[in-house]
């Protein structure tokens, strides 16, 4: 739109530096809610997996009397395992389709006998170590 004077009307200097302010003051109110939501989701979708896993574990004893071995790790939720002791009623389709990674790409962790209950499973978390603690910490099925 031309104003009366021939010249186009914009935006000044001044109010899009205001703009500018007012958007830079929203993202540092609103980005760090968010970014760290994101961290916990992931804990939270971590601690939802562990519960599938457990669950499949349950059945697998459930059927066959004992928790696959360390060494049968769980990979004998998919396919019978091979190795000593072996499972005698061992479902046909087996406990889970596959075993999901965890939430930043790793693998979960599964010992059994475990130091905390029969098995321990945990993921490392998002530093991929065990051990760790705060952003750091594993997530486990026995806390």
């Amino acid at each position: 739109m031309n104003s009366p004077s021939g010249r186009k009307r914009g935006f000044t200097l001044v109010e899009i530096l205001v703009v500018v302010v007012i958007l830079g003051l929203l993202a540092t109110l609103v980005v760090p809610r968010v970014v760290g939501r994101g961290e916990e989701a992931k804990r939270t979708a971590a601690l939802v997996q562990i519960r599938e896993i457990e669950q499949a574990l349950d059945l697998f004893k459930l059927d066959n009397g004992f928790y696959p071995t360390t060494e049968q790790s769980l990979q004998a939720l998919i396919e019978k395992p091979s190795i000593s002791p072996e499972p005698r009623r061992f479902r046909e389709d087996g406990y889970m389709k596959k075993i999901p990674q965890d939430p930043w790409g790793g693998d979960y962790i599964y010992r059994s006998p475990g130091d905390h209950d029969e098995y321990d499973l945990f993921s490392p978390g998002p530093d991929g170590e065990e051990g760790g603690e705060g952003k750091n910490a594993d997530i486990t099925s026995w806390e």
